[in-house]
């Protein structure tokens, strides 16, 4: 996989990496550090259809974009067509690019309300919502789902033959059912048969946590774009390193303590921009627990990391262990 780019739409994609939405993680700070490692297109957390119709005032945070980022993809959910395109149609001339429907998300919370994956139980509603919203803006309109609800009901393909003839302009595909959550393995072979299933691009996801895993899957699916989740969660320089064994086929080392210190500090920097200082120290904490993942004493880091209060207490600690 040499990592050229694709279009969505009429939106150019400069190459193969993807930033998946991930909810408490994908914010603005952490997605400019991993556009920053060479992610070519970013997906901002889910943001609910209803949340925008009732002015909450969490969205605001949500949908903010920053101009290094693009191209940079919204990710919007809701089970009622005409609600989700009234309210595409309301913030379609904020600033981004695609517009991503979540149809894969299978936290309780979304699934019981009609949404997130449970819409894969209902092709002809997703369907609907999708030719709503494609016909209410005109930036391109994407979906990601996944292998199916639950494992005696796998229909990823006849899904994404739904979506596309409804308007979709790309697809990204995760390798599980809603029912196995993140457990498991994710299933490659059933992304392939969506690929050559469908006319437009589709995006890999699942089960891509190394330089290896990525041209494996591409190698195996023949996608467009691989999706990158869990893989970056304290370690954005997973695309740097992919780019790297794409291009040469030389497997980067982990980063040493110094390096990975400063990027803690600098995505901390970030969210004080974004937050106020002891929101973003407390959001700092989960992120702290995953850069330090797998670091000597880190465990014991990690429980100091976790009474921190403030930019200076994170920056003593840290400098504490180099």
């Amino acid at each position: 996989m040499d990592g050229k780019g694709f279009w969505i739409g009429n939106v150019w994609i400069p190459g193969s990496l993807v930033l998946a939405p991930m909810a408490g993680v994908t914010d603005l700070p952490f997605r400019l550090l991993c556009k920053e490692q060479g992610a070519d297109l970013v997906y901002t957390e889910m943001i609910s259809a209803k949340g925008i119709y009732y002015h909450n005032k969490n969205t605001e945070l949500l949908w903010q974009t920053h101009e290094t980022e693009h191209p940079v993809a919204l990710q919007l959910f809701g089970s009622d067509p005409q609600l989700m395109a009234d309210m595409a149609a309301q913030i379609q001339e904020r600033d981004f690019d695609i517009l991503d429907i979540n149809m894969g998300c299978p936290v309780p919370k979304v699934v019981n309300n009609g949404e997130g994956s449970a819409l894969m139980k209902d092709p002809q509603l997703a369907g609907e919502i999708v030719e709503a919203v494609s016909r209410a803006i005109s930036k391109p309109v994407t979906v990601k789902f996944r292998k199916g609800f639950t494992g005696d009901r796998i229909n990823a393909v006849e899904f994404a033959r739904r979506m596309e003839a409804s308007g979709a302009a790309a697809l990204a595909v995760h390798g599980r059912t809603r029912e196995q959550y993140y457990g498991g393995k994710a299933d490659w072979d059933i992304i392939c048969k969506v690929k050559e299933a469908v006319k437009i691009p589709v995006i890999a996801s699942g089960d891509i946590f190394s330089p290896r895993d990525a041209v494996q899957c591409q190698k195996e699916t023949g996608c467009d774009g691989l999706m990158l989740a869990r893989g970056v969660r304290g370690n954005p320089w997973l695309f740097h390193q992919i780019k790297v064994y794409q291009q040469t086929g030389n497997l980067e080392e982990k980063p040493d303590w110094p390096v990975v210190a400063d990027m803690i500090l600098r995505h901390a920097r970030l969210q004080i921009e974004y937050r106020s200082e002891d929101t973003a120290m407390r959001e700092m904490r989960k992120h702290v627990a995953w850069y330090t993942a797998g670091y000597k004493n880190s465990a014991a880091l990690r429980r100091q990391a976790n009474l921190i209060e403030t930019y200076q207490e994170l920056e003593s600690l840290l400098k504490s262990w180099c």
